[in-house]
């Protein structure tokens, strides 16, 4: 809690010149100088933008997520791996740089309105710290002023989630009635169409989380948090001016929004994005292609087969799905499949010629290799030099919101799931179901994610959320609000092999691209195929990737390390040395 008085920045401020021999030197500008002018009021706001607690680049945020395989298994979800003194995140400078400023932004010099706008850019940076800090610890102080050393509350205890996030809803509310702006053509600044966004996915996280977490005792509450996720995305659907990104047909335009470097501006609200000349670039190549950076992130084939086909009806209707092999599953399926990961014309740049691009094993783990936020020109993979825009809040996120909020509520409506989910499906090429919402609930989703849900609606949402939403860094939490953490427990899992020593063409382009082994690697082999040992056994450590059933069936990944989901996984816990400093803080239940 000592971090709360830690520092203050104001803005671009530094030292004020002195043009005088005899007058007193000041260490830090004046507050009129700050808070007596507009422009001093836009230079303070500025600097929140780059606050640690933001996301800067959402690529791979999804590594801790159900629906990847991953090159280790993290610490949090191994028993016995993760404990109070790994614990991070228990920081608090940033808050008392936004509340100095909420603070002192008063001078009548500077007109009502304008100081709102700002006021109300400044809590809606203090709605994201909170929220953020609730997602992760649950319970937490809330503070609205800025502490100095000697304040008493820097030893008080935690505050009641309710009276938290009623005072998060209260700075998003100001910031959503208050915000001027509502187009930034750069896409990079908050708006008031970005603060509702961002109140509809608060909302929705706070209305879920209370109905299944109903051990808060706080399920009557959850009505008001899902009825304000709704309003507030209605507002930007019927005033916001935004549209789904249909340029270019459904077989390219859903990727087009991640792999652009100028934000789509039709369906982006928010995005962070690259700049050669300031030297700003992402990694998303570098972590998604390399066989030593990043996590060698792989969809699981659980997951992959959540993708409908293209009349609407679930793969999974076909009984011989276990069974069929990569090249022939990925056909016919949801367009936002070729989209999201290698298969069938895939293709590369290398030098300038375009290459057929099949899955690599030496990047995979389970076949199904994710292009979503990858530039095709293997230029890129070598270092953090990714072009393209970064959605932060995109327009697809809003429909969902407001879908699965009227969804929970009970009162969507076909006409809510033709403009929802329905306009989402017909981007992707999908021709069924796009009219009327769902009737009968799909049994693979109830059996693999979501026992005890008997609603179609509620069940084609979250399917339709997961598929939509992939890799943008929100997976994780979704699992938390709806109570579905055990998913971090499944088995990870990739196509279906049905022999060894057997070559395979993936993409169908009549070269032969991988096969599987074990004991002897074949010798010679055949030329250009990448032989993958799934042996037992590699010398005198354990093979983590295997067969599941022994000589064929479904790659299996690192199924030897035991993953483990506990109810305290919900929460994250306080980190040692501040539960030392303060032990009125008390520690989350299960992490004693």
């Amino acid at each position: 809690m000592k971090k709360l008085y830690i520092g203050i920045l104001l803005g671009s401020l530094g030292f004020a010149a002195c043009n005088k021999l005899d007058q007193v030197p000041q260490s830090t500008a004046t507050r009129q100088a700050v808070f007596g002018t507009e422009n001093g009021l836009k230079l303070y706001t500025n600097s929140f933008y780059g606050m640690d607690f933001l996301p800067k680049n959402s690529t791979s945020q999804d590594a801790m997520s159900d629906y990847l395989a991953v090159r280790d298994v993290q610490n949090f979800i191994r028993e016995g791996g993760f404990a109070a003194n790994n614990s991070s995140g228990w920081t608090w400078t940033n808050l008392r740089n936004i509340n100095y400023f909420i603070e002192n932004c008063n001078d009548p010099a500077v007109p009502e309105a304008t100081r709102n706008n700002y006021l109300g850019i400044a809590r809606y940076f203090r709605a994201y710290f909170y929220w953020d800090k609730v997602k992760r610890f649950g319970d937490v102080p809330w503070i609205g002023k800025a502490l100095n050393i000697d304040d008493p509350s820097l030893m008080a205890g935690r505050d009641k989630r309710e009276l938290v996030m009623d005072s998060v809803l209260a700075d998003l509310d100001f910031a959503c009635n208050n915000i001027i702006t509502t187009n930034d053509a750069s896409r990079t600044t908050i708006t008031k169409w970005v603060a509702y966004a961002f109140k509809s996915r608060v909302c929705l996280f706070e209305g879920t989380f209370r109905k299944y977490h109903t051990g808060l005792n706080l399920t009557g509450t959850a009505a008001k948090w899902l009825n304000e996720a709704a309003a507030a995305a209605d507002q930007i659907i019927k005033n916001g001016g935004f549209s789904l990104n249909t340029a270019g047909g459904p077989g390219v335009s859903y990727r087009q929004v991640f792999t652009s470097n100028a934000p789509v501006a039709n369906e982006v609200l928010q995005a962070a994005v690259a700049d050669v000349n300031l030297g700003v670039l992402n990694e998303a190549n570098w972590w998604w292609t390399s066989g030593t950076y990043g996590a060698k992130a792989s969809f699981i084939r659980t997951f992959i087969n959540t993708y409908l086909k293209l009349d609407g009806t679930p793969f999974t209707n076909d009984p011989n799905y276990p069974t069929m092999l990569f090249k022939d599953e990925v056909k016919n399926r949801d367009l936002r499949l070729k989209q999201t990961i290698r298969l069938g014309d895939y293709k590369r740049i290398s030098n300038g010629q375009q290459v057929p691009a099949p899955p690599v094993f030496s990047y995979t783990f389970t076949g199904y290799q994710p292009i979503k936020w990858t530039l095709d020109d293997m230029a890129f993979d070598a270092g953090a030099l990714n072009t393209n825009a970064i959605a932060l809040f995109r327009y697809a996120e809003v429909l969902l919101n407001y879908a699965e909020a009227k969804a929970e509520l009970g009162t969507l409506t076909d006409a809510d799931w033709a403009l929802t989910v329905g306009a989402l499906r017909s981007r992707a090429g999908i021709t069924g179901g796009l009219s009327a919402k769902p009737t009968t609930a799909d049994p693979y989703l109830v059996a693999n994610y979501f026992p005890g849900i008997t609603d179609p609606s509620i069940l084609e949402v979250r399917r339709e959320r997961g598929i939509e939403l992939s890799l943008e860094g929100l997976r994780f939490a979704d699992l938390l609000r709806w109570r579905r953490g055990d998913l971090m427990q499944q088995e990870w899992n990739g196509f279906y092999v049905p022999a060894l020593n057997t070559p395979m063409d993936l993409n169908e382009d009549g070269i032969l691209d991988v096969a599987f082994f074990q004991g002897t690697r074949p010798n010679p082999g055949v030329a250009g195929v990448t032989y993958v040992d799934v042996s037992p056994r590699v010398g005198n450590a354990v093979n983590s990737q295997l067969l599941k059933n022994g000589a064929s069936g479904e790659l299996i990944w690192m199924n030897e390390i035991p993953r483990k989901w506990n109810e305290r996984n919900y929460y994250y816990p306080i980190p040692l040395n501040d539960l030392q400093r303060n032990p009125n803080l008390k520690q989350n239940p299960g992490w004693e």
